[in-house]
């Protein structure tokens, strides 16, 4: 049987979460997240971002969240600005499109988005006969793996502040950033430099789902109006305060998630090891080591993962992803099976 590092939602929960779905199944509640579960979910986020005024809505996945999220923030002749590697660009197949809104990606070597990056895009945009720049959305971790460091966040969060842009954090991944032993920022702190960003479940250990948390007071209004006319405000809503319950009243929404950074960088450290360089410098649960083609077909017989960019006619980088549930022996029966290709 192939081991899949192609992503960090392989399994399908953490055994607490279905535990407490379990227990909780013939409990009757309300619907469309007014129930008991979801209030008390709520409740907890706000103390752990402390936040008590912050209006938190849950949602099925990273994508829906985008589409829900930028659609709120968003008049018909306004847009969005993204690094060229962020996910509403690349993996939603034109979703904010779909819904009327342009986005404007720049260039990233990290992934990350600075306030120079922005401003070039505001200086083109200038009067009623092209689209009018609104929002900005950052990934946390990227889709490349890197973090943003507490001056960065707080330099981009300043100058989006400054000119009136509305900032946008995609946390797919946000355990895996806030864990990392490369960062220095807290959740509480992202909460306040952002002006509406999501908490990852998906990713997470979480059967599905995210939270959104908004702590704009100008984006609060009617965000449930949003939530039914895209289809994403989900009957038995319970079933999102549940996980997140679970997943937050002992902090084991960070344990699994540094749990998923420590196998990677053992990973990482492991292929160092073999000396073999890196697309980016690992840092969270994804990592992309460059490999010759021929041991990534090796590697592919036993194993899955993406090929993420060819590198020259030998050499391709490779993306590696770890999870809650990812085992030493996962990591040491990949390990080995890189040694066994003779140079």
């Amino acid at each position: 049987m192939i081991y899949s590092f192609k992503n960090d939602y392989s399994e399908c929960a953490h055994p607490r979460i279905l535990q407490a779905l379990a227990e909780t199944n013939l409990v009757q509640t309300d619907g469309y997240g007014e129930d008991i579960y979801c209030r008390k979910a709520i409740e907890l986020i706000q103390e752990k971002i402390k936040n008590a005024s912050a209006d938190i809505h849950f949602i099925a996945g990273g994508t829906l969240a985008n589409i829900v999220v930028i659609s709120s923030l968003l008049k018909p002749y306004e847009s969005v600005i993204s690094a060229q590697t962020g996910h509403i660009h690349v993996h939603e197949a034109g979703a904010i499109e779909s819904i009327g809104h342009k986005i404007h990606t720049v260039e990233s070597e990290d992934g990350k988005l600075k306030p120079t990056d922005i401003q070039e895009v505001l200086d083109v945009h200038t009067d009623e006969h092209m689209v009018r720049p609104k929002a900005v959305y950052i990934s946390n971790s990227s889709e490349v793996g890197s973090l943003y460091s507490k001056k960065e966040l707080t330099d981009l969060s300043q100058f989006c502040r400054a000119n009136h842009l509305y900032l946008f954090l995609d946390g797919a991944r946000l355990g895996s950033a806030l864990t990392s032993k490369y960062s220095d920022i807290s959740l509480a702190e992202i909460a306040e430099l952002v002006d509406i960003f999501y908490i990852g479940g998906t990713k997470n250990g979480a059967l599905f789902g995210e939270a959104i948390v908004i702590t704009h007071p100008d984006l609060k209004s009617h965000f449930r109006y949003y939530l039914k006319q895209k289809g994403a405000l989900l009957a038995k809503g319970r079933v999102f305060g549940i996980q997140f319950l679970e997943l937050f009243k002992d902090d084991l929404y960070f344990q699994l998630a540094q749990h998923a950074n420590e196998v990677a960088d053992k990973l990482a450290q492991e292929i160092q090891n073999q000396h073999f360089k890196f697309l980016s410098l690992p840092q969270t649960n994804q990592i992309f080591p460059i490999l010759p083609n021929h041991l990534i077909e090796k590697l592919q017989v036993n194993y899955g993962f993406y090929i993420w960019k060819k590198i020259d006619e030998q050499h391709s980088a490779i993306r590696l992803v770890t999870s809650w549930a990812t085992q030493e022996k996962d990591i040491e029966g990949f390990i080995l099976e890189m040694k066994k290709v003779k140079f």
